[in-house]
This record gives C-alpha cells, structure tokens and sequence, in this order.
C-alpha cells in the first residue's frame, strides 16, 4: 500500500511510551460513534494476533498492516510462527504470532507488550498471557476453549471461568459460531466455514480502531480470484466481523489513532518487509550497475523469501537459479560473476558454513559476489525461524586462510534497500566477495518505506577491461588479470570471450600482477597481505553520534537490527532526565576509520547483541576498550524497556 505525506519530520526524541486516550475530535456528541458507542484517541496501540498455525495469523496480522500503512500511521511489526510444516494443531509449539506497533509519531519496535491479544484457541491465550500486562484487552474466541483442547495445554479448568484473568479486560467471542452463521447461506462445510473465522476476527479489529476496509476486501477478491465462492465467504466474515463491533454490548468503545503525519519527509510511501527491500535493492543495483543481476540460492528460512522475489523479475534481467544445494548455489553465482554479472547468494548461518570454501575462492578469484545472510537462531539448524545475530565471527573469520571480507548489517526493515546498494557499491568497487548481514526479525518485519526517486540512487557501473594493461620488457602489450588500481587495489574485470584477454583463474595462489600459480613464499606474503590492505583501505562514512549534550559519560553502541530497540531505550533514558549517546555501525568489516576516536571519548561503552558479544569481543581486540556487552539469545528482539533499564544502570553505576 502506498500513501502520500507531505510533512516534515516531529522531533525524533518523543519516546515510545504507552498511550494516551483521549476523546476523538469530530466525533458525535459525547464522543460516540453510533448509538452508545463511545471513540477514545489513542497516540500508539501495540496488536498482538495469536492462533494455532493454521488460523491463518499471519495473514491476518499482514492484512491489518497493509491497512494501517495505508491509513498513514507509522509502523513496526514482529511476525513469529513455527518452525513445523505444520505444528500439533492446539499445542504450544503450534502457536503462530503476529504483533503490530501503530501510531500516530514516529516509531521504532513492535512493541514490548501487546494492548491487545486476540487469542484464538486455550494454546494461543497460554503461549501469550505472560507478555500482556494488567488491564490489557484480551479476546478469546470461546468456541475453541472444549475440555480437550484445554487439557491438551495443561489448563485444568477454563481460565474463562476460574477468576485467573480478572486483571485484564477480557471479551469472550465466540469466533467460530458467529463466522459459521454468517456463511450459512453459502454452499461450505462447517469446516470450510471455520476458516474464515481469521476474516472475522480482523474485521472486528478493523472496527475497533477505524481501519480502512477497502483494501482488504479487494484483495481477498484478489487472492481468490479463481475461488469467487471463497473469496466472497471471506469477505462477509470480514464484515460480519466489523457489523459485531459496531452492534454488539462488549465492545462499547473504539480507538482511533491518526495519521503519523509529521513522522515522514514528503515523499510516497508504501509498507514493506525486509526481505522485500532488500530483494527491491538487489534489483535497483542491478539497473544502476547496468548489469544483469544473478541469484543462485537454495531454500532456507528465513532468506528463501528473496527467491521467490527476484524470481518474479525477469522483466529487469534478473535471472534466478534454484540449486540442488547451499555449495551449487554460491558455486553458480561464482561462476556469473566471472562472466559479469552482478552475482548474488543468498542464505543463512548453516548455508554460510556450507558455502565457506567458495567464499574463500571469490577473495582469491578477487570477484564482485554478494553473500546475503539472513541470520537466525543456532548452532547448525537451530531455530529456524527466530531470530540472532550470531554469525558476525562466521562472516569475519569463518574460511581457511587469511580471507578477508566487507561485512555490512542493515539497520531496520526498509534498510535492507539501502544496505543491498550498499553492499553492490563495494562489492563492485573494490572486486570483492561482501557479507550482507540482515536477519529474521528484519526480514519478516515491516515498516513504512520512501520510495526513493531514481536521481537518489548511486551510480553503480563499472568499467570491464577491454585491452591489454601492461607492457613486458620487451614491449609486448599483454593483459594481467591481477594489476591493480593503485587507489582501491582492485584487480581489472575481464568479462571471458574479449579478444586478448584470455586468463586462467582458480584458487591455487596467484603471482602477483600475472595471475599465474605461484608457490613463491614472498609472494604469497605479498598477495595475503594487499588482499587485506584492499579490504582496509575500503571507503565507508564515519560513524556519526547522537549527543545532544554532548557531555554524556556513556555510549551505547549497536549494529544491526538491535537499532530500534537502542534508540527507544535511549529516548525513553533522555525522557527520565539522564544523558546517553548512540551510535550504530553499518560497517562491521572495515570499521569506520574514526570509530577509535569516538570510543575513547566515553567513559562507559554499552553493547547490546543478539548473540554471546561477538561485536564486543571485537572492539575489546581492536581498540582496547573496556566494553560492557549485553546479550540476549533467546530467539527474540531486545525490549526496548529491557535496554533503557540496562542503561540506567549504566549511567548510575
């Protein structure tokens, strides 16, 4: 969805705090919305979707999304579902989640705990309950509360019943009745009735905080498009759903949230994932390289999703390979590399290690390639599809040898974009294999994203060598394929089939300037160590503080995804009366060149990492700072209340 907005950013200091109510200007007399019905203003609501994983959450949570970003509000969200195909259905381990941060100023999480959980089974309620704080709205679909499916959870008697959710503002529904009378007309079973039962959850959720419908209704038409009995049963559950919140008793009030107005620069926007921004990216740098952009992959979550992306643009030259493995995929990139294309592989941390022997042939082959890892939760497969940022070390020092290689992490979702053009522009420049750190939490997340005009986009072509480049002693000219640039250090690209410019190439050392094999221990000394200095010498922008005083004693320092997380920390730390300064690092391989400087004007440096303090344990190394790491791996994002209480303690400590 897209939408236009014409303002200039609020000040990026308001903190992400609990909302405030207020009642609703322009609205009925007394505030109402139809008969009794009263509206409250709200400035930010935190949704949480919760069912069993075929009730079709994250659909639901994707649709609600699409509608506030159209609405305008600033967004963030946190998709979480199983690893399972298909989870037991009424089991913990089967319950999918879907949270959304909305509101009317800029926003930088999905929220540390839900205003509202809708809970569709005994599962979903029992999985969720302990991240809903008192006096919360909880929604319980009751039909699915039987003996059986509370005793396959551990609830001994109902928790509807036995006083165990007085302090929370509960409205039982019976969700799956009401769905199956509101479809009594059309030729479905009961069963297939009952799956639309996500349909009329979101439309009483619609209701309740004034979404826009007509998007969603369109694209059930949309989606099944070839099913016109289906797709018209989800749409009356849709609005049989929005009908109950507008005639029924229990929900007496809804909310409105406006527009994030002031939180964008003008421009158009739409919502987007990372995964998708990052997949947008990889196509823009292929346009802006003027070359075709080849992926070679294989299936894995949670970076499979860019597969199945860029495989839909053909129209750009984007060609996409399915491989029957992690090492045929990178192999097969490798390969279009050498042949001039913008080469890209896309995986996560057990693909990595998979492709590690490849990695290492692109540093000596000194090769253009991109390695998208979409980090997740480990060691080998681990936890599928939650989140970590464990694999730093991996992409720093994971191959045999002295194999250096860039490293870049985006920030947020609508990042992922910025970061791949990134990642393009060095791997391009200087002939080098790049790391492109993302992760899950990034990668299936959502926020608003300015759609960028072309002139903003860099210029990404490259010059391939077209003659020969150096003169023998004897005055022959030849090609050497490892002559360098004297400014980046990179070797000339030689796309194979130019006349004269014939080569060999493989991963056996390299004399330096001919490119023939070589066992010369001088030379091999010579070629590791300007591999090294190329990657060194890197050009990367300076990483910038923000110091309002500029006189804080305590520097928190991010890379990543934990940027939302810190920088709501931190706002909500200067909202308490307390001074902090943050910085985030894009560059992880080379670090920026005045990052030392900026360390050392702190007393204090705070690390938080989604891992055991892999980026801390670097700094230790190179600048000799005493870091504080903070870590968490338990396959979630930071809260950002967790972080503000971490650098409290910072501060006063």
């Amino acid at each position: 969805m897209t939408s236009q907005v014409s303002t200039q950013p609020e000040p990026a200091e308001r903190a992400e705090q609990p909302g405030q109510a207020e009642e609703a200007e322009g609205a009925a007399p007394g505030g109402q919305r139809g008969p009794g019905k009263e509206i409250r203003r709200l400035d930010r609501v935190i949704i949480r979707f919760a069912g069993d994983s075929g009730d079709g959450m994250q659909l639901t949570g994707d649709r609600f999304t699409s509608e506030t970003a159209s609405f305008g509000n600033d967004l963030s969200t946190l998709p979480n579902f199983p690893a399972e195909i298909r989870a037991p259905a009424g089991t913990l381990p089967g319950v999918s989640s879907f949270q959304l941060h909305f509101a009317d100023h800029d926003i930088l999480t999905p929220g540390d705990a839900p205003n509202v959980l809708v809970a569709m089974n005994p599962a979903a309620l029992k999985a969720n309950l302990a991240d809903v704080p008192r006096g919360a709205d909880i929604i319980v679909n009751t039909d699915e509360f039987t003996k059986r499916a509370m005793a396959k959870v551990g609830y001994a008697a109902s928790p509807l019943d036995d006083g165990s959710l007085q302090a929370y503002a509960v409205h039982p529904v019976p969700l799956t009745t009401l769905t199956v009378e509101a479809l009594k007309d059309f030729e479905l079973s009961r069963k297939e009735a009952e799956r639309s039962k996500n349909m009329f959850a979101l439309g009483l959720l619609s209701w309740m905080y004034h979404r826009p419908t007509e998007g969603t209704e369109r694209f059930l038409r949309s989606k099944f498009a070839k099913k016109p009995q289906v797709a018209e049963a989800n749409v009356t559950a849709f609005r049989a759903g929005w009908n109950f919140g507008e005639t029924t008793e229990d929900f007496a009030v809804s909310y409105e949230v406006a527009p994030a107005a002031k939180a964008f620069p003008p421009g158009t926007y739409r919502n987007i994932s990372g995964n998708l921004a990052l997949s947008y990216g990889l196509v823009a740098a292929s346009q802006q390289a003027d070359l075709p952009l080849y992926l070679g992959s294989y299936p894995i979550t949670p970076a499979s999703d860019i597969l199945h992306e860029l495989s839909k643009h053909k129209n750009f030259g984007v060609r996409t390979f399915q491989a029957e493995d992690e090492i045929a995929g990178i192999g097969a990139a490798l390969g279009a590399a050498f042949g001039g294309a913008l080469a890209v592989t896309t995986t996560s941390g057990p693909g990595v290690a998979l492709k590690s022997e490849t990695i290492g042939l692109a540093v000596s082959l000194e090769l253009p390639l991109l390695i998208v890892d979409i980090q997740r939760g480990g060691p080998s497969t681990g936890l599928p599809t939650k989140t970590e940022q464990a694999d730093l070390l991996q992409a720093m020092y994971g191959r045999n040898g002295e194999a250096p290689v860039p490293v870049i992490a985006p920030a947020t979702p609508a990042d992922c974009f910025d970061a791949a053009l990134e990642a393009a522009r060095v791997a391009l420049t200087y002939r080098t294999p790049v790391f492109l750190l993302s992760d899950g939490y990034l990668a299936n997340g959502s926020e608003p994203w300015r759609i960028p005009d072309l002139e903003e986009l860099p210029d990404l072509r490259v010059q391939f060598a077209t003659g020969p480049n150096h003169t023998t002693e004897d005055g022959t000219e030849v090609f050497w394929p490892y002559k360098r640039d004297p400014q980046t250090l990179a070797r000339p690209w030689a796309v194979p089939g130019t006349p004269g410019l014939e080569h060999r190439i493989g991963g056996i050392e390299k004399q330096d300037g001919t490119g023939n094999i070589s066992y010369d221990p001088a030379n091999h000394d010579f070629m590791v160590r300007t591999r090294q200095a190329k990657v060194d010498g890197i050009d990367v922008a300076d990483v910038t503080v923000d110091d309002p005083t500029g006189d804080a004693d305590v520097l928190v320092l991010g890379w990543g995804s934990t940027y939302g997380p810190i920088t709501a920390a931190v706002r909500r730390t200067r909202a308490a009366g307390r001074r902090v300064a943050q910085a985030h690092l894009r560059h992880l391989n080379p670090f920026p060149r005045n990052l030392g400087e900026v360390l050392g004007r702190y007393e204090k440096v705070v690390v938080p990492e989604m891992n055991l303090g892999q980026l801390a344990t670097l700094l230790r190394a190179k600048y000799l700072v005493d870091a504080r790491s903070f870590t968490q791996v338990n396959g979630m994002p930071f809260k950002a209340e967790q972080l503000a209480h971490v650098l409290k303690e910072a501060i006063d400590d």
